[in-house]
């Protein structure tokens, strides 16, 4: 049987489109959902589901400790961070065991797992591109693109081939141009086309009109640090199981998200106080 006419095969794509920007989860039988190697799988202890209130949301941070630990084989067991603002199990949930970070000793990882379609990572980027020019010294920010499946894989490998190029300058431009409502005209705009050739096609041209030749888009999108790259965040999105964007994850200890920080500022603030406790914790005599 040879393959469906190019309309037959517009509309399942665009249906598919649809229904992956209308929820950044990943869905049942996707690669993110199988079980992992016990030496890989950072299991999640969740606590209650309960949102904090807006009471609680202008509280001072007293950095005061629980009675809870966090296991961490490398680094022994920690009291874990909580403040009359930010609860374990509620604004964060804690990785157990502590995974470890490609972050020197000094620094303190801080990664974002995030989908280029996705509207919730696009509502929480300006927070975040103000808080990458003044987050503090020792923390180390990693963003990292979600693997779930061939869309998000799409657009992980031009988030990659930007990288490679030294153009990261472009991923706001990409950002924009998906989800920009007034200038989106389908799915070129969103760079999936039917194809695997026919999505490169449509991300070298978003590349073009942005500054970079086709000849060196091309070399970077094919090339082995782009595949490695890719390998890697198909791991993490593995190893954290990844299961909505965007996903904040503080020294491989703690994960978070808008949803229970309670917004996108208040995330910027419970990274900032997780970091600093790790920061603080590592320091101390």
């Amino acid at each position: 049987m040879g393959d469906p006419p190019l309309m037959t095969r517009t509309l399942v794509l665009s249906a598919a489109l649809v229904l992956a920007l209308c929820a950044c989860s990943s869905h049942p039988g996707q690669t993110s959902q199988a079980a992992t190697p016990a030496a890989l799988s950072g299991r999640i202890s969740s606590g209650a589901t309960t949102q904090p209130g807006a009471s609680g949301q202008h509280t001072t941070e007293s950095g005061s400790a629980s009675g809870a630990t966090a296991s961490d084989t490398a680094r022994g067991p920690l009291a874990l961070p909580t403040s009359s603002r930010w609860k374990p199990g509620v604004n964060y949930d804690v990785i157990a065991p502590a995974q470890p970070t490609s972050a020197p000793p000094d620094k303190v990882q801080v990664m974002e797992v995030f989908w280029l379609a996705c509207p919730h990572c696009y509502a929480l980027e300006p927070y975040m591109r103000a808080w990458r020019k003044s987050k503090p010294d020792y923390v180390q920010f990693v963003r990292v693109p979600v693997m779930w499946g061939p869309v998000q894989q799409a657009h992980a490998r031009l988030f990659y081939t930007l990288k490679a190029l030294g153009r990261e300058d472009l991923v706001e431009s990409a950002f924009k141009t998906i989800h920009d409502l007034e200038t989106r005209t389908g799915t070129e705009s969103i760079m999936i086309g039917a194809s695997q050739a026919g999505t490169m096609r449509l991300q070298e041209a978003f590349a073009v009109r942005n500054g970079v030749s086709a000849a060196a888009f091309g070399n970077a999108y094919n090339s082995f640090d782009v595949h490695a790259e890719l390998a890697k965040a198909e791991e993490i999105t593995q190893l954290y199981e990844i299961q909505s964007v965007p996903t904040v994850i503080v020294d491989g200890r703690f994960r978070t998200d808008p949803a229970k920080a309670g917004g996108e500022k208040q995330t910027i603030a419970l990274i900032d106080f997780l970091a600093k406790w790790v920061h603080d914790h590592r320091s101390a005599p």
